[in-house]
């Protein structure tokens, strides 16, 4: 099964990641926090564990204290985590947010409202 952790301050886009991953019966193991420092925390603590990292790490760009350009420079930075796959979710279709999120570290950029469906399936490929 698919471990996704998913990074996002909106509770509504927090809720329509859950809502449609059990709505299309989606088989992964969804972890969703409202804060980076959250996700952080949940990441080290299963580091800590022996538990391996989720399979993909997604964190909305423009989320108040720390943004998920920070999340994912700090996670690069981690030998721990360097090798994990991130993404930087977002509304904007910018060009430049698109460049700043992959510079950053990220490897994929996505558009909101996220497809799970689809993001689980590029996983597995």
């Amino acid at each position: 099964m698919t471990t996704l952790f998913y990074v996002d301050d909106s509770k509504d886009d927090l809720f329509y990641v859950d809502y449609m991953s059990k709505k299309q019966q989606i088989d992964v193991d969804l972890f969703c926090f409202s804060t980076a420092e959250m996700a952080l925390e949940a990441l080290e603590t299963r580091a800590a564990e022996g538990k391996t990292s989720p399979d993909l790490l997604v964190a909305d760009l423009y989320m108040p204290l720390d943004s998920g350009i920070g999340l994912i420079t700090r996670l690069r930075l981690d030998d721990r985590f360097k090798a994990m796959r991130l993404a930087i979710c977002s509304g904007s279709d910018a060009a430049e947010d698109r460049a700043r999120s992959l510079d950053a570290g990220a490897d994929v950029y996505l558009e909101k409202p996220l497809d799970l469906a689809t993001v689980i399936l590029n996983l597995e490929m």
